[in-house]
């Protein structure tokens, strides 16, 4: 039986308006602040390509800024609520009136192929919860049958490498049945943006990361950062 409320799966991208000082700060100086925020458009343009091939009921942006011409048609804008990321989090699910799966801007290798499950038929038979976890320790998606549990993020440490753990931890403990979506490399880093322009050489961000030449590579950090969110 499923164990979601009912109701077609929202699909929740949240993102930052790639300006540049504001977003991919960590790719700096080994690319400049507007070659990051080039970097940031091409990941967020790829994602929200990729939510357009899931049959999601509704497409949401939950956008710190304003939209630009990156935006395709089929989504809706909201703006994200005040606080710190994990509260950003949880409210963009309480918008949500049924089942509901989150993606950042980081992954810019997401292809609707990997969500097809969650937003197929009985994607949500005999679980409550979705989650993809980020090669650094963090998470790169979520999904919750009922978004009124979407208080189990608020408390949860973002940015840490044991932001995944303990959040999936926090799922399982309140009793949550979760099932996995497949590990994925969040772009963080200059070291993160050439590894992910190499697994999917055909994106946007693979293109454009290709104009910028080839960085000088830095350790990876946790993933889901609150900078491009």
């Amino acid at each position: 039986m499923s164990a979601a409320t009912g109701g077609a799966t929202t699909l929740l991208v949240i993102a930052k308006s790639p300006l540049p000082g504001r977003v991919k700060t960590r790719l700096t100086p080994c690319f400049s602040p507007l070659q990051a925020a080039a970097l940031a458009e091409a990941a967020l343009s790829d994602t929200l390509a990729a939510g357009l091939g899931v049959a999601a009921g509704r497409r949401v942006l939950v956008l710190d800024g304003a939209p630009g011409p990156w935006l395709p048609a089929g989504y809706e804008v909201v703006p994200q609520a005040a606080g710190g990321l994990d509260g950003r989090l949880a409210a963009a699910f309480e918008g949500c009136a049924g089942p509901a799966l989150l993606v950042g801007m980081d992954t810019p290798q997401l292809v609707p192929e990997l969500l097809a499950v969650p937003f197929g038929p009985g994607g949500w038979d005999g679980c409550h919860a979705w989650f993809g976890p980020a090669a650094d320790g963090g998470f790169w998606a979520l999904g919750l049958a009922d978004p009124a549990r979407a208080g189990l993020l608020r408390g949860v440490p973002m940015s840490t490498p044991r932001t995944g753990a303990v959040l999936r931890a926090r799922l399982t403990s309140a009793g949550l049945r979760v099932r996995d979506l497949p590990a994925l490399r969040d772009v963080d880093t200059p070291a993160d943006a050439a590894e992910v322009a190499a697994l999917a050489p055909h994106t946007r961000f693979a293109r454009t990361f290709r104009t910028l030449g080839t960085p000088v590579p830095t350790p990876a950090g946790p993933g889901l950062t609150a900078e491009s969110r």
